[in-house]
């Protein structure tokens, strides 16, 4: 014998307990659908050709100056560049000096924190 008290407005709400709770197993399975959905495309996708890292430079009185690290696709680079490796790129950013663009972010994509 159950000595919980219940009323009838106890039960509804348990009863929408119940209905909520299937419905967040229900979205989470539409979540994970949709992941796998993302990451099959993903895995469609072909690979980038070419650096992944450009150090941008900038023209001061008629000579090249480095002014920033960018992701390759990134539309801020400016037309003056040169490819770098992802070691190149965080010794950049790092030690030597050099800003991370802030719209593409390359010091995320490095794992550096600022």
């Amino acid at each position: 014998m159950n000595d919980e008290p219940t009323s009838p407005e106890l039960e509804k709400l348990r009863f929408l307990y119940r209905v909520q709770l299937g419905q967040v197993a229900q979205t989470e399975r539409w979540i994970e659908a949709e992941l796998g959905k993302l990451r099959e495309r993903a895995s469609r996708l072909p690979r980038r050709e070419g650096p992944e890292y450009v150090l941008s430079y900038l023209r001061a009185g008629g000579q090249p100056k480095a002014d920033s690290v960018h992701l390759a696709d990134c539309r801020m680079v400016s037309h003056h560049t040169k490819p770098l490796t992802r070691d190149q790129a965080l010794q950049a950013v790092t030690s030597g000096g050099i800003r991370a663009c802030e719209i593409c972010r390359p010091d995320t994509d490095l794992g550096v924190l600022e």
